[in-house]
């Protein structure tokens, strides 16, 4: 038996259920339950399972009337000293730009930070943070345009990489 990690289990989920339109998330004690017959470890499970129940208070947190607030164009964000910690500085420079390329709203970037830390990795690499903003987005009412931007962005900064 796998016990895969949380984000493991939060891919498979995403795969399974929130790319395909016509397919709808089952209830949590179905969800839990399709989960260790696919072979992941129960604890798990109901880690990524609060992870996603967190992700959706999260947004009913946020207030769309905040998102882009006026005079807050060149505003930056001050990490805490434990997000420096936990956070690389190609974590914290890929959300800049995230950020700066209207991929992500401040908001949105806060949920972000929020949901990959819950991930609970000592230090969350660029392709979890890629994850998680691509289920941000794609959890909230419209994010097909965001998550198209995310990966236009993404494929350039690859080709912009040293190879």
């Amino acid at each position: 038996m796998t016990t895969g990690s949380v984000l493991d289990i939060l891919i498979y989920v995403f795969d399974r259920y929130m790319l395909e339109e016509t397919s709808t998330v089952p209830h949590r004690q179905h969800l839990a339950r399709d989960l260790e017959q696919a072979g992941f470890g129960r604890a798990n499970v109901e880690r990524a399972l609060d992870w996603l129940t967190d992700l959706a208070f999260g947004q009913e947190r946020a207030r769309p009337e905040d998102a882009r607030r006026p005079g807050s164009e060149g505003a930056l964000r001050i990490f805490t000293d434990s997000e420096l910690v936990r956070l690389s500085s190609e974590c914290r420079g890929l959300l800049l730009r995230l950020e700066r390329a209207s991929v992500i709203t401040p908001q949105q970037r806060e949920l972000v930070i929020e949901r990959l830390l819950a991930l609970e990795a000592d230090e969350p690499d660029t392709e979890q943070l890629k994850w998680v903003v691509l289920m941000v987005l794609s959890s909230e009412p419209e994010g097909e345009l965001a998550v198209e931007r995310l990966g236009g962005l993404i494929a350039e900064l690859r080709s912009h990489a040293p190879h």
